[in-house]
């Protein structure tokens, strides 16, 4: 059967922006980006987006923690950036969300992983106006 698995991420999106300017701006290398709203025109607007990523976890592997996930592999990262992430926000109107993707097997025997948020994550979101996502999907069968 598959496994559990997590991956954890802070991202930037919005309209017509560039990513790379937001990577100067920042100081941060992202794991992705995609500038699609950077030339879109404003009559059908386009996303582009700034990803800061973790790795994606295996339940096989360890035991998935998606609390530590966001806490040692994004936000310790990232948390040194606060006050340019703000203004990065207000200077090109885009939302800062702070994201988990689970993967959930659909093995009985499997335990599902516990899926919160500490206050130090809490209180960096509302402090930098973030949004919290959680998207999950189940495995197939092997």
């Amino acid at each position: 059967m598959a496994s559990n698995k997590a991956r954890a991420y802070f991202s930037l999106v919005g309209y017509h922006f560039k990513p790379d300017h937001i990577t100067q701006q920042l100081g941060l290398d992202p794991t992705s980006t995609n500038d699609a709203g950077a030339s879109g025109s404003l009559d059908k607007p386009v996303i582009s987006s700034w990803e800061f990523s973790s790795p994606t976890l295996n339940s096989d592997e360890q035991d998935l923690d998606v609390y530590k996930l966001i806490d040692d592999e994004i936000l310790k990262k990232i948390e040194h950036a606060k006050d340019k992430i703000i203004q990065v926000c207000q200077a090109h109107n885009i939302s800062p969300r702070i994201c988990v993707e689970l993967t959930l097997s659909i093995d009985k025997d499997e335990k599902a992983p516990e899926v919160g948020f500490g206050s130090r994550v809490v209180k960096f979101c509302s402090e930098i106006g973030a949004f919290i996502n959680i998207d999950y999907k189940l495995s197939e069968r092997i």
